[in-house]
């Protein structure tokens, strides 16, 4: 799966919590986010105008619920529940259990979300 389309599969799985999403796309979301929020930032700051804090807000608002998705189809590939992300309000131990779920590989074959993606 390439960049590009594994934003345009978050984007159309917008709020699709179920089934399962391979590591590409899940990182290559991330990316996404992670250099658009950077975008964002620099364009605030390079303006010096809130401009670039309403944008990176209605970006961060327009990506939250596909990102919350996305890392629950991950989970999902590894046979785990969506609902393990909650692990995130748990600081360091709940981040680093929830790193290490979304870098392993999938389950191979079906498990109970679905077949592979």
């Amino acid at each position: 799966m390439s960049f590009g389309e594994a934003i345009s599969v978050c984007f159309s799985k917008y709020a699709t919590f179920t089934g399962r999403a391979a590591r590409p796309e899940y990182w290559y979301w991330v990316l996404f986010t992670v250099i658009a929020s950077l975008v964002f930032v620099v364009i605030e700051v390079a303006v010096s105008i809130d401009a670039g804090r309403a944008l990176d807000g209605i970006f961060t608002i327009a990506t939250f619920v596909p990102s919350i998705a996305v890392a629950a189809r991950r989970l999902h590939d590894t046979d785990r529940s969506g609902w393990w992300q909650l692990l995130c309000f748990i600081p360091v131990i709940g981040w680093i259990l929830l790193l290490i779920w979304v870098c392993q590989r999938g389950t191979p074959g079906s498990n109970r979300f679905g077949s592979p993606a």
